[in-house]
Formats: structure tokens, C-alpha cells, sequence
């Protein structure tokens, strides 16, 4: 063999030593890095529900509205709440009147003389005038509960965010904790990325992450904030008499389970739009001291 022809067979053999070193690091890294094209968006979203119960009587907000924290989403009836406050402040009137009579009439017989006014008789004001000023502060309470319900009757944000999914219509009923309509939370996206549990050795809070939007190219920043400690194991659930209802078959092709782990997301650029729910993929970027296989790009 001359040098040329062994020049080439060491030229071939080189390139696929290369290649199939470049393919065992691909590999690798398709099958231990952690990363997961299984990646949710996620939000917190308010349900928001009515304090008082009542027909809706006008809607100051529409589907998909950003509104600021304190804005008014939607109003219930008060004709009734408004008679409420009149007839506690009319009770209250009369606790006052009370009060002011027993007060008149146990100073009167305190200034008796005993052998007029028996010294039982005298305790016995005393002790009314101190019941009347504990019906003054009960109803002094029902006025203010009264009050508050009326207050209660306008239904604002507790938070800033975007209206979603709207569908209270004015005559609607509102009944009491009967969610109403969603409001997501401004600036409350996150993203829940699903690990398969053989890469999560890999991961730790704190370490960097880039989430790809399914459909966008460039990706978003963010950092693993916490890892599930736990996921529903749905080969053991629980019989009826709470003992373990251990499942007989067993399954030779065995998935690795996915934990979520929680990535908050650094301020996006202004000109991508997150919605709970979108899809995404995501790369975590583990500590150089820990890193140990490449990442796929």
C-alpha cells in the first residue's frame, strides 16, 4: 500500500472515529441532558367570586380587558343591601334611645333614698343601663356589617391582570363563592417543565433555563425555582378501606416518570405573547461543576 492510498484509509478512518464520537455525544446528550420539549406556561389566575349574593346589575369590564388592581369588574343589585343599612341604622336609633332612658332612669333612683327606692331596685338600673349600652354596640355591628355587605356589592380586581374567558352576563345570579370569572394575575407567568426522572440528578435551584415557545425561534430566560416532591403514583391507589391497592400486573416497557419542575421567567420582550397554557421546550443549563454531558442547542 502506498502512502497516498494510506494517507486516505487514515483520512477515512479518522472521520469516522469523528463521527461516531459526534454521534455518542448526541446521544448522550438526547437522552441524559436535562431537557424536555414537554414544557406548559403557566399563570395565576384569580377566580373571582361575588361576597354578597344577588343579580348582577351591569358589567363594567369585557373579555380579554387589562385592568389595574381596584378597578371595578361588575356590580350586584343593592336595593336590598341599601334597605339593610336603613333598617340596622333605624335599630341602632332605637338601641340609643334605649340606652339614653335607662340611663335617665338609674340616675334618678341612684339619687333616692333607700327606704323609697329598695338598694336591689337601684342595682338592678345599673345593671340595665349596662345591658342597653351592649345592645348599642351589637347594633353599632349590624349597621357596619350592613354597611360593608352594601360596599360589597361593587366587585373589584384584587389584583392587577386580564380579564379571560368572560361569560357573566347583567342577570346573572351571583350566588356567594360561586367563581364568576378569571382574571390573570400580571406578571404571574411561569413555566412548568416535565423532567423525566433519570435527568434530574442534573438539576438544581438556581441553575439557568431557555424556553423556546412552540412555533418561536428565540428563546426566553428564566431559573429552576423549585422541583416537585412528589406525583400521583397511579399503579397504588387506595381501596375503600384506605389500605393499598397494589396493582398485580406488571409492565415490562417501564417510562420513566416526569416530575415538574417550576421555572420563573425573566422579564419577555415586549413583542411575545405568553397565554397559560402554550406549549414550550426547555433547556436547563446546569452548573459547570455538575455539568457532565452537552446540551442540545
Amino acid at each position: 500500500m502506498n502512502k497516498a492510498a494510506l494517507a486516505r484509509f487514515a483520512v477515512s478512518l479518522l472521520i469516522v472515529a469523528l463521527a461516531a464520537w459526534l454521534g455518542l455525544r448526541l446521544w448522550q446528550s438526547y437522552m441524559d441532558a436535562p431537557w424536555t420539549r414537554d414544557g406548559r406556561v403557566r399563570a395565576d389566575i384569580i377566580q373571582i367570586t361575588a361576597d354578597v349574593p344577588g343579580r348582577v346589575a351591569s358589567l363594567a369590564v369585557h373579555d380579554n380587558q387589562t385592568v389595574e388592581k381596584g378597578a371595578v369588574l361588575f356590580r350586584i343589585d343593592p336595593d336590598r343591601y341599601e334597605l339593610a343599612v336603613k333598617t340596622a341604622q333605624a335599630d341602632l336609633r332605637r338601641a340609643q334611645i334605649q340606652l339614653a332612658l335607662k340611663k335617665d332612669q338609674a340616675a334618678r333612683r341612684a339619687g333616692l333614698d333607700p327606704r323609697i327606692v329598695a338598694h336591689e331596685t337601684q342595682h338592678d338600673s345599673a345593671l340595665a343601663v349596662q345591658a342597653a349600652e351592649a345592645e348599642v354596640s351589637a347594633a353599632q355591628t349590624a349597621v357596619a356589617l350592613a354597611e360593608l355587605n352594601l360596599q360589597r356589592t361593587t366587585v373589584r380586581a384584587p389584583e392587577a391582570g386580564t380579564v379571560t374567558n368572560l361569560l357573566l352576563q347583567p342577570g346573572d345570579y351571583a350566588a356567594v363563592g360561586a367563581p364568576k370569572l378569571g382574571l390573570v394575575a400580571r406578571d404571574s407567568y411561569w413555566v412548568y417543565a416535565y423532567i423525566e426522572e433519570t435527568r434530574l440528578q442534573k438539576i438544581a435551584v438556581g441553575d439557568p433555563a431557555e424556553v423556546t415557545l412552540l412555533g418561536q425561534t428565540n428563546p426566553l430566560h428564566g431559573t429552576v425555582v423549585g422541583i416537585a416532591p412528589a406525583i400521583a403514583d397511579r399503579d397504588n391507589p387506595v381501596a375503600a378501606d384506605l389500605t393499598a391497592n397494589v396493582n398485580p400486573v406488571f409492565n415490562w416497557v417501564r417510562l420513566a416518570s416526569r416530575i415538574p419542575v417550576r421555572i420563573r421567567l425573566a422579564p419577555r420582550p415586549a413583542d411575545i405573547h405568553l397565554a397559560a397554557g402554550m406549549t414550550c421546550t426547555v433547556v436547563i443549563r446546569p452548573s459547570a461543576h455538575r455539568a457532565t454531558t452537552s446540551i442540545p442547542q
